[in-house]
């Protein structure tokens, strides 16, 4: 197959039409996409486009025309004009430039409201009135001044910026205040040098979630009350919830040395295990600026190796069972670690540059881009913190500890073996790890990757959240033995393997997809093709509902909750945390991805109904 011509290459400074205007910015070429044929570009104010090539001319192209000497400023800015005959020459043409600009400026800006009073430098030449016989000579105006549009004007211009959003992938925007850079015409270009000043310097504009800056200051102290609590409640004899609160034990309960250093030896083992030079380098997504960072996904031979480790400490005569009796200070010592961290994260993240810092953890407000993480892929060489702590110390570990709530019921109880419900969560809740680690790679193009910064969020949610509140089916059934018959058994292993199905085969699809759309393999798939070159999956199980690797992952979440039974609300924590987290990742999913896609996420909506669960939701 004849590959394309690539006109503009990597790096070229050219002028780029804003989208659905006349107007041209300087931009410097990122990358070129063969397959959607377009150019990914950037503009100095940092916001990045893709363009097709017919939207792409060379600076030099405008210079060939140099401006007119006989065009003096008196002459420009006649002093003589009257404001109604000024009115008059306006009311068209100049008009049309205004509302051009505005959509610009309404795409830029977070907000729908158009600033009407900000001032608009653009300046176009224009004809004299058709009903002014007097004046026959063309005439040039700069207009300087705010210009008044009238309701329905406002509604047109509003409604084209909403068209334009659909129309163009428009992934980064810069100052939210209104301010943007100084634009040329086309008409303009063709007739004198181009002329485009730098933006001034803004903070990257962001839309917040979790509650914004007030939300960030809840989360930060609910979280870690809250896996205090759950440790505090399931350890009760009665862990009922009309036993709230907990009792709080005495301050020295909360710490143990041998504690914490057990907690750093355990992930500077899993720091040794990813740097090994075994298994395969992937490469991630492409960043804003159109390099693509390379990650060591050998998880899986982490995992293994860590087994093999577990059972030659049992077998030393390691008494495992120190997680269970120790799990408050184990869990006090992994926040504390990834307070440090997240600390580190923060202060680091003050020098990095622009283009490594994360969209959504630069809102320029200390407390919540401390939390949500401001810069998105911190790294110490080619060792990458957040992919590291998302796949390594707290999935391993969240395994390490079901084990050990194993070994801790057949100690309490005097069993030669763990009961049918506490294998049934330690082999469910370790095929779900080990998939995912064999699967690793797929988590590349996942939003914890591709898009939230490395903050307190995701290090406390690594650290602390997944080891220490996805084991509390094992923890609680410890001490609260639910005893299954043998069809009860069969009915749950089917139920976990149906949702596993499910979520494997829907996450291969898009994973699939997304790394090579044009693969051959794919052919038979049905697609909604976007204005962005992308296209939205409508088949396989992506045809059913929106999000079928989240349905695959509530049912597995049912599998993982009833083997604990009906008797107390405590170990369904889970699956009603669950369904929370997934219905909001899927609002925040939607929101990016009508941004993005506009009216091809609306047919998309409108070909899969569904979200989650078929019928229901």
């Amino acid at each position: 197959m004849r590959m394309p011509t690539v006109k503009y290459q990597r790096g070229d400074k050219v002028m780029g039409r804003w989208p659905g205007s006349s107007l041209y910015y300087e931009v410097k070429v990122l990358s070129f996409d063969a397959i959607s044929q377009l150019y990914t570009v950037i503009y100095k104010d940092g916001t990045e486009l893709e363009l097709k090539e017919q939207d792409i001319k060379s600076v030099t192209g405008f210079q060939t025309r140099p401006r007119s000497r006989s065009r003096s400023p008196g002459r420009r800015r006649s002093r003589s004009r009257s404001p109604a005959r000024t009115t008059r020459r306006s009311s068209s043409r100049t008009a049309a430039a205004v509302a051009t600009a505005a959509i610009a400026d309404s795409v830029l800006s977070t907000s729908r409201e158009l600033k009407l009073k900000d001032t608009l430098e653009v300046r176009k030449e224009t004809k004299a009135a058709e009903n002014n016989s007097n004046n026959k000579h063309e005439k040039k105006e700069e207009n300087n001044t705010p210009i008044k549009v009238n309701e329905k004007s406002e509604e047109k211009v509003e409604a084209d910026a909403e068209k334009i959003q659909g129309r163009y992938n428009l992934r980064r925007r810069k100052d939210d205040s209104g301010a943007k850079p100084s634009a040329v015409t086309a008409e303009q270009l063709e007739k004198e040098p181009a002329q485009v000043a730098a933006p001034s310097a803004a903070a990257l504009s962001t839309t917040l979630d979790f509650g914004g800056k007030i939300g960030a200051y809840f989360w930060l102290l609910f979280l870690p009350a809250w896996v205090l609590f759950l440790a505090l409640q399931v350890n009760l004899e009665d862990p009922s919830l009309t036993n709230f609160p907990p009792p709080l034990p005495p301050l020295e309960a909360f710490w143990d040395t041998q504690a914490f250093g057990f907690v750093i030896l355990w992930i500077l083992f899993q720091a040794l295990l990813y740097i090994l030079p075994v298994g395969k380098l992937s490469e991630g997504m492409p960043l804003r600026s159109g390099e693509r960072l390379k990650y060591r996904t050998n998880g899986f031979f982490a995992i293994v190796v860590s087994a093999a480790a577990v059972a030659a400490a049992v077998y030393l005569g390691f008494d495992l069972t120190y997680i269970h009796s120790h799990f408050l200070q184990l869990a006090v010592a992994s926040f504390l670690i990834s307070v440090l961290l997240s600390i580190y994260l923060f202060v680091r993240s003050r020098y990095a540059a622009s283009e490594q810092l994360a969209l959504g953890g630069s809102s320029g407000n200390v407390v919540y881009d401390f939390f949500k993480g401001h810069e998105l892929n911190p790294r110490v060489k080619n060792f990458d913190l957040k992919f590291f702590c998302e796949m390594r110390p707290g999935l391993i570990g969240w395994c390490l500890i079901n084990f050990a709530m194993a070994l801790a019921e057949m100690k309490q109880h005097g069993l030669d073996a763990p009961s049918y419900s506490m294998i049934l969560v330690n082999l469910f809740q370790l095929l779900y790890v080990a998939d995912g680690l064999w699967n690793e790679e797929a988590i590349l193009t996942t939003m914890d990757l591709m898009h939230d910064g490395f903050g307190f969020m995701l290090a406390f949610g690594d650290l602390v959240w997944v080891p220490f509140t996805y084991t509390l089916q094992a923890y609680y059934l410890v001490s609260h033995p639910n005893p299954l018959s043998l069809p009860v058994v069969t009915v749950i292993v089917i139920l976990k393997l149906v949702g596993f199905y499910i979520f494997r085969k829907s996450n291969s699809e898009k994973n699939a997809f997304r790394r090579n759309p044009s693969d051959p393999k794919l052919s038979h798939l049905r697609t909604i093709p976007t204005a962005t070159g992308k296209s939205l999956l409508v088949s396989g199980w992506w045809g059913v509902v929106r999000h079928p690797n989240y349905l695959g992952d509530l049912i597995m979440a049912l599998a993982w909750s009833l083997p604990c039974g009906f008797s107390h609300l405590l170990p369904w924590y889970y699956m009603i945390y669950f369904i929370i987290l997934l219905v909001h990742r899927d609002s925040r999913d939607m929101s990016e991805c009508r941004r993005k896609y506009g009216s091809a996420w609306d047919e998309y909506c409108r070909t899969v109904r569904y979200r989650i669960i078929p019928r229901v939701y």
